[in-house]
């Protein structure tokens, strides 16, 4: 299943970055060898013919901009210049710096010439109104495949961001896998494997509850809903590697591994620590309240998660069995069926004021404040309780770190090609312009569910790329304030789910996994169902 995404991550992407430059140049897009119209003011008085270097201000009407690049701007443009003149007029050039409120063309044509904000070209000057003050014409640098050029640089981007991922896991990995393997020698892990064996043993049936897997998969899931993505990591990747000397299929996928990272991708989180910082940032009145949507997009996610993983592992059903397996797996629907609908019964009837009125005092500030302590305390004392329960059991808690510490480094390392080729693909398919492309397909759909368009970019993104997403939901935030229903939307689709592909390029990178069967299907499931609960419950509340 990877090899096929992969395959058509890189081929939308790089067919997307062609088709793109392609009608660029045709319709000349970026004025190319055409003169545009602009008025020179010089900071001192202009003289002909001479080789002088000027600093000016450069002066182009919103009618003529609009006309020449077809690009819509709302006010005149202004702009500080260097203008450098020649005896030969035919050489006089200009340059100029652009910023992020200046317009899209002149920033593309700029990062087209291999830097991010410098502009050079031409200028015509046809004649002086004042002597300080000129009538001319600029003709940029030529831009063409800016798309491919973006492309090529997105390859090498992400290939070095993915190295560096791997490289800085290899000391969180070194750290936690140590303390796991102490907590394992003294017999801590099974301890807390059998508390929750009630619940683990209809998650994973075919893990056995004393064994090392279970241990790793309760910690990881623990640290996940904690926000304690540093320590989830390492837990998760060594409950791979337990499940996988459980497989008796080197290569494929067991049912155990699909339903772990189903609730992984799902990403159900108590407190939205990175989204909350964000909004705070950017000036919200109350930054901490979409805990409460996030944890119920992130528990729709992991509901439907869990059901897709458990459905689709069934298939495919052998003829003339189809009843036998839904009289089997009746009760299972019903159970899931009768949550989702308690849930809505609560939200849209009174319940939830009462449970309001007597819970009041639970405020989303309390909230985040008792989450965020225990956040900030959870780590060492993890760490204490681990490592201070092993020398009570007389556990040779110096040699078993070290020994679990190498199992750490070998995963980081193991990990790199996996996390390279996924990125890679990620980055070809965002630089390529596929992105746009699918977020014009989906666009009737997005109005259906009551998803403003301007969100769609972050629903996309969230599954694809963990920064990517961060950076779209900033920018989101930015323009339309992190306390509109914009922001408070983007906000809790970051919170409502995680970055699917990146989750899976990882884990089953770890175990040389190449037969993901349904894991894919059933994150994504989760992904759609954590975007239509975020939207479901923000319009509920704020829309």
């Amino acid at each position: 299943m990877l090899n096929y995404v992969w395959l058509t991550l890189l081929f939308l992407g790089i067919g997307a970055a062609i088709t793109t430059d392609l009608i660029d140049q045709s319709q000349n897009k970026y004025g190319n060898n055409k003169p545009l119209q602009v008025t020179i003011n010089f900071s001192e008085p202009f003289v002909k013919g001479q080789e002088k270097s000027y600093q000016a201000d450069l002066d182009v009407k919103q009618s003529e901009f609009n006309s020449f690049y077809k690009e819509s701007v709302p006010s005149d443009i202004n702009e500080s210049a260097k203008i450098t003149t020649h005896a030969d007029a035919s050489k006089n050039s200009i340059y100029f710096k652009v910023s992020k409120t200046d317009p899209k063309v002149w920033r593309d044509i700029a990062l087209a010439a291999g830097e991010k904000d410098d502009i050079n070209g031409k200028v015509i000057i046809d004649s002086l109104i004042t002597p300080t003050t000129a009538r001319a014409h600029i003709i940029l640098e030529d831009v063409s495949f800016l798309r491919i050029r973006e492309v090529t640089n997105a390859v090498l981007e992400y290939a070095g961001t993915a190295v560096t991922i791997a490289l800085g896991l290899i000391g969180i990995m070194a750290m936690w896998l140590g303390v796991m393997k102490v907590a394992d020698e003294a017999g801590l892990i099974a301890i807390i494997a059998r508390w929750l064996k009630p619940i683990t043993k209809r998650l994973f049936p075919d893990v056995p509850s004393d064994h090392p897997a279970m241990g790793s998969m309760i910690m990881n899931i623990s640290a996940n809903m904690l926000g304690l993505s540093n320590a989830a990591t390492p837990f998760g990747l060594k409950a791979m590697e337990e499940l996988d000397n459980l497989n008796p299929n080197k290569g494929t996928a067991t049912n155990a591994m699909c339903t772990f990272l189903a609730i992984n991708t799902a990403g159900m989180t108590l407190i939205p620590a990175t989204a909350i910082a964000i909004r705070a940032a950017a000036g919200s009145s109350e930054p901490a309240i979409i805990i409460g949507t996030s944890l119920f997009g992130s528990f729709c996610a992991t509901v439907a998660g869990i059901t897709a993983a458990k459905t689709l592992e069934k298939f495919p059903i052998k003829k003339g069995q189809f009843s036998e397996w839904f009289k089997s797996n009746l009760k299972g629907f019903a159970v899931i069926l009768g949550i989702v609908a308690a849930i809505l019964l609560f939200i849209n009837t009174g319940a939830g004021k009462i449970f309001g009125s007597v819970f009041g005092f639970v405020t989303p500030e309390l909230f985040k404040s008792i989450i965020q302590i225990f956040s900030t305390i959870a780590i060492p004392l993890l760490i204490v309780i681990f490592i201070g329960y092993g020398a009570i059991k007389k556990v040779k808690v110096y040699e078993k770190f070290v020994e679990g510490a190498k199992e750490g480094f070998n995963i980081a390392i193991r990990i790199i090609p996996y996390l390279v080729a996924m990125l890679v693909a990620i980055g070809i398919f965002r630089a390529g312009g596929a992105m746009n492309w699918l977020i014009y397909i989906l666009h009737p759909i997005t109005n259906l569910i009551g998803m403003p368009a301007e969100a769609m970019p972050m629903a996309l993104m969230r599954p694809l790329s963990g920064s990517g997403s961060l950076g779209v939901m900033a920018e989101i935030i930015s323009v339309h304030g992190p306390d509109s229903f914009i922001g408070i939307l983007v906000s809790t689709l970051y919170g409502s789910s995680e970055t699917t592909f990146y989750v899976l390029a990882v884990y089953f990178g770890a175990v040389n996994i190449k037969n993901i069967r349904h894991s894919l299907p059933a994150g994504l499931i989760a992904d759609i169902a954590g975007v239509l609960g975020a939207v479901f419950i923000v319009r509920m509340l704020f829309g």
